[in-house]
């Protein structure tokens, strides 16, 4: 069994900070990147950022330079600190995880909900 505990979403006022952290226990074997997507409702499910084990980073354009991906030293925490937040960036934030080799393993959280609005 394979659990990721997501934490850190909340209502915040435009303009300000939230972290979110997400952790992978359980039989995971060689994690290879893990990653935060975002969906809100009536929508598909969207990469915001993504990081691998060797620590290369991916971001969507429209968080460059306002959030950061990080993972702690023993690679089964990922975090998402989210600055400078926007309306827009109100969504359902999801935890995924991709494990596995030669046989490729992708688990998700149930999501942790931000809300952005004054």
């Amino acid at each position: 069994q394979v659990q990721l505990e997501e934490s850190g979403g909340g209502l915040v006022q435009p303009g300000g900070s939230l972290r979110l952290s997400c952790v992978a226990s359980g039989s995971i074997f060689s994690i290879n990147a893990m990653a935060w997507y975002r969906q809100s409702p009536g929508e598909q499910r969207v990469l915001v950022a993504h990081i691998t084990s060797g620590g290369t980073t991916v971001y969507a354009d429209s968080v460059k330079g306002r959030f950061t991906i990080s993972r702690d030293n023993a690679g089964n925490t990922v975090s998402l600190q989210m600055n400078s937040l926007k309306v827009e960036n109100t969504a359902v934030y999801h935890c995924k995880v991709i494990a596995g080799w030669p046989k490729i393993y992708t688990y998700w959280g149930q999501g942790t909900q931000v809300t952005v609005s004054s």
